[in-house]
C-alpha cells in the first residue's frame, strides 16, 4: 500500500501500552515504505504516530479543519499538511488520500471516522482495506457489538467480515495487502 489513513486519539489514553502501538504502528508504515494519512495533530497518539514515522524516514501527511488548527495544535513538521474548511473536508480527503484506513484507540472522534468510513465500503463507494489495531483488547467491546449486530438481523455477516482486527501492526499491514472487498451489494431484495 502506498498510504494508510490513521484515525486516533488526540490525547495518550489511560495506559502506556496504548503510546507504544501508536510507535509500533509509526514505525512499521516507515519500514513498509507506506505514507503516513492522518489528521494533522502534534498531541496525543496523533503526534505520537506522525512523529514515530518522521523519526523512522517516513512521509506524514496531515488533514485538520482551520477551527481545529490552534486547539489541537497542527503538526509544524510533516511532509505534508492540508488546512481544510470543515470535518466532512477532513475524512472526505483523508479518504482520497488513503488506500486502507486503521483505527487505533481514540474517542467518538476517532469511532465516527472509522464508521464513516465503513459505511462507504457497504455502499460500494470504496473498496480499501480498513481495520482496527486493537491493543491491549482496546476495541474487543466493538467486535463483540458488530458480532452482536449480525446475530440480531442489523450487519450481514460479509460486512461484519470486511473489519480487520489485528493487535500487531505488520499483521494488519499483511492482512490488508491480501484484501479483497466482498461482492455483496446493499439494498438488494431478498
Amino acid at each position: 500500500m502506498e498510504s494508510i489513513g490513521v484515525f486516533c486519539g488526540s490525547s495518550s489514553g489511560s495506559a502506556p501500552v496504548y503510546t507504544q502501538g501508536a510507535k509500533d504502528l509509526g514505525k512499521a508504515l516507515a519500514e513498509a515504505d507506506t505514507t503516513l494519512v492522518y489528521g494533522g495533530a502534534s498531541v496525543g497518539l496523533m503526534g505520537v504516530l506522525a512523529d514515530t514515522v518522521l523519526e523512522n524516514g517516513g512521509e506524514v501527511i496531515g488533514v485538520i479543519p482551520k477551527n481545529l488548527v490552534d486547539r489541537e495544535i497542527a503538526h509544524t513538521k510533516l511532509t505534508d499538511l492540508h488546512i481544510v474548511d470543515s470535518m466532512h473536508e477532513r475524512k472526505a480527503l483523508m479518504s482520497e488520500l488513503s488506500d486502507g484506513f486503521i483505527a487505533l484507540p481514540g474517542g467518538s472522534g476517532t469511532l465516527e471516522e472509522f464508521f464513516e468510513v465503513y459505511t462507504w465500503a457497504q455502499l460500494g463507494h470504496h473498496q480499501k482495506p480498513y481495520g482496527l489495531l486493537n491493543i491491549h483488547g482496546f476495541y474487543d467491546p466493538l467486535i463483540q457489538c458488530l458480532t452482536h449486530m449480525t446475530r440480531e438481523g442489523f450487519l450481514k455477516e460479509a460486512y461484519r467480515t470486511m473489519v480487520l482486527s489485528e493487535t500487531e501492526p505488520r499483521r494488519l499491514l499483511n492482512r490488508f495487502d491480501q484484501y479483497q472487498a466482498p461482492g455483496v451489494v446493499k439494498w438488494v431484495d431478498a
